[in-house]
């Protein structure tokens, strides 16, 4: 059978899950369109006025051609991994990219920006593409698509491709510093979940059809919060994970609510479980270290304090389960890309 055929029965019946409606047939995915952060992004960092970059070695050392492209890992991100495995294209092309062509359009693109999130005060500290802005570039992106390929396929576009949002880990790591004067860490939780709740309203408004939304992950526990806030032993900083399972909570919820008054398809994805376990048990995975990254002493490094020069980048990657301080290796996100999928597809057989 068709791989990308089965992917999208995968992917219709989660988010048809939500709204008790059976899979739709013989319908193929013809792009991938992602909103968000660093996880995602492919590029779009690179010529912005913004610190947050990751268009250097060692960025992009298992990359094809060992190219520096952008993506905040060794090799390929979650976006490019997906995008594969729905046989739409071997990687995607960040909107904002020099190369762009009106014939990539139609592959779906990549707006998310590295250092992004919910609340708009994280992407104007770090000078990056926030989520409003995004949606803006999608609605220019939609304009193009009519003005090269007609209305019809614009239509096309938007009811049968995959919209992806993935955000809120720099709201919780980062931003909530700033805020906590006037948030506790619960109320701040559910503030990102209410401006969560509004971009789906306004992503659906412009006309996506199947939408889906990536929890928050355990960011207590990546190599940069352990050594902020873990202590000699290097724990997980469990006051984070604990904001985001509450931001999960208030988000599904959410979600729930919005399946019912959408006219799009809406679905929470919980990725949070399935990388707390790679980083819990990192040897069931084939990893040897979990609690620190492979660039530089990875401790800390991101931006350029994970740079070429480093003596102490480790040989091999997949070894770690985060490449620098923040972000997974490529091996470590195509497990999890994996999970997800299997998690879902043995619904597939009842």
């Amino acid at each position: 059978m068709d791989p990308r055929f089965i992917c999208f029965l995968l992917l219709s019946f989660i988010v048809e899950a939500t709204t008790g409606s059976a899979p739709r047939n013989n319908i193929t995915v013809p792009a991938l369109i992602v909103f968000g952060d660093s996880i995602m992004d492919t590029g779009n960092n690179n010529d912005i006025p913004t610190l947050l970059k990751a268009n250097f070695p060692p960025y992009g050392r298992d990359f094809p051609g060992a190219i520096p492209t952008g993506r905040f890992s060794d090799g390929k991100v979650p976006s490019d991994i997906i995008a594969e495995k729905l046989g739409i294209a071997k990687t995607l092309p960040p909107y904002l990219g020099s190369n762009l062509k009106a014939d990539d359009l139609l592959k779906g693109v990549i707006f998310a920006s590295g250092g992004s999130g919910y609340d708009p005060l994280t992407s104007t500290v770090l000078s990056v593409v926030s989520m409003s802005d995004q949606l803006k570039y999608f609605q220019e992106y939609l304009s193009k698509i009519k003005q090269h390929f007609g209305e019809e396929k614009l239509k096309f576009i938007l009811e049968k491709s995959l919209f992806l949002v993935v955000s809120s880990s720099n709201d919780l790591a980062e931003t909530y510093l700033v805020r906590s004067v006037e948030y506790s860490r619960n109320s701040y939780a559910e503030y990102l979940a209410q401006l969560a709740s509004d971009f789906i309203k306004e992503l659906s408004g412009l006309g996506a059809k199947y939408i889906g939304v990536f929890s928050g992950v355990p960011v207590g526990c990546v190599p940069a919060q352990r050594t902020l806030f873990g202590g000699f032993t290097r724990l997980c900083f469990e006051d984070l994970n604990n904001m985001a399972l509450h931001f999960n909570s208030k988000l599904s919820s959410s979600l729930d609510a919005l399946t019912k008054e959408l006219p799009s398809r809406v679905v929470y994805i919980d990725v949070y479980e399935t990388l707390l376990d790679i980083i819990k048990n990192p040897t069931k995975y084939g990893f040897e270290v979990a609690d620190k990254g492979c660039c530089g002493t990875g401790l800390i490094e991101l931006m350029e304090l994970c740079n070429k020069f480093s003596p102490f980048t480790c040989s091999d990657p997949s070894t770690h389960v985060f490449f620098d301080a923040y972000h997974p290796s490529e091996k470590a996100y195509q497990i999890i890309t994996d999970k997800l999928m299997d998690k879902y597809l043995k619904y597939l057989n009842n």
